[in-house]
């Protein structure tokens, strides 16, 4: 399967399906929440048939008015509120669907690291904008958890780089027509994996939005920016997942469907698994995170990459 650059309107699709996974997420999180707090914070949406209730939330949230703080930096907090869907949109760019790139550059892997660092600088601002205590709380909770998970994903990404020989997304993918990567680095794919929920701020890693801390990043945001600040979560879950399917699990390869079926039905399936993960983990306080990320994470992930390039060194 050849790779190639997109025209410009390729990217329509792609950004199309990443934002209908993200709303249709922000919506199903509004509904479970309303349901957390009890039957008068549900209010007529428990009544509805179950399809019905994403809908109606979509709807009350673009309704609800946005919360104001005093001497809030509103500028600040609408760059963090909605950094994540456009780091989310530069993500997924590199991401190679039906043999056709939206961005086809020669860098891919590094350029899917560069943007998730953004991501330092986006959150930090949703926390700070607001000039309130719980979203700088949660600001500084992503900090310190980003300082755990980093280095590591770092080096997970450097394990098919190396087994491609190659730095260009598309080259692995081709790398893998043979044998999918994930059978020969699955700890490169599973501190990948949980690095997409980290910088997510899901599961175990959701210490940055959590209800010890009034929501963290989120305790202000209120209607839009709600919406956004979910539906942002959701597409870097996507986009992380697409990344995942494309660097270790064969991208667009399979039988009897076309390739770009075989990409969709991957990435939901790891999207679903990541979803699922969500309640199942206890949440991690950042401090706990520096020892399972420096202490067991990042000498496993060496360890990875060591064997890889021993193996690539060795088929010559």
């Amino acid at each position: 399967m050849t790779v190639t650059g997109a025209p410009v309107w390729a990217v329509v699709p792609a950004v199309a399906a990443l934002l209908a996974v993200a709303f249709v997420g922000a919506a199903f999180d509004g509904v479970l929440r309303a349901r957390a707090s009890g039957p008068a914070a549900s209010g007529v949406s428990s009544l509805l048939p179950g399809w019905r209730r994403p809908l109606v939330e979509f709807r009350r949230l673009l309704r609800q008015r946005n919360r104001e703080t005093a001497a809030d930096d509103r500028l600040l907090w609408r760059v963090g509120t909605a950094g994540p869907l456009v780091i989310a949109a530069l993500m997924i760019a590199v991401v190679p669907f039906g043999g056709v790139t939206v961005a086809d550059v020669p860098v891919g892997i590094v350029w899917f690291n560069a943007v998730d660092i953004m991501l330092w600088a986006v959150v930090w601002l949703a926390g700070w904008g607001p000039n309130s205590v719980y979203p700088l709380i949660g600001g500084y909770r992503f900090l310190a958890q980003a300082l755990s998970y980093e280095l590591p994903l770092m080096f997970a990404l450097t394990a098919p780089a190396v087994g491609a020989r190659s730095l260009r997304v598309g080259d692995a993918v081709e790398a893998q027509q043979g044998l999918w990567f994930v059978v020969w680095m699955p700890v490169a794919f599973l501190v990948f994996t949980g690095s997409v929920a980290a910088f997510s701020m899901w599961g175990p890693f959701a210490s940055p939005v959590g209800e010890d801390a009034a929501g963290g990043v989120l305790a202000d945001a209120a209607g839009v920016d709600r919406l956004l600040s979910s539906a942002g979560r959701y597409a870097l879950l996507a986009a992380g997942s697409a990344m995942a399917v494309a660097l270790f699990l064969g991208g667009g390869g399979g039988p009897w469907l076309p390739s770009w079926a075989w990409t969709l039905i991957k990435t939901l399936a790891v999207l679903s698994g990541l979803v699922l993960l969500r309640h199942r983990l206890p949440v991690l306080h950042p401090e706990r995170l520096v020892t399972l990320g420096w202490l067991v994470a990042l000498p496993a992930v060496l360890l990875q990459v060591l064997v890889v390039a021993v193996v690539v060194v060795l088929k010559g």
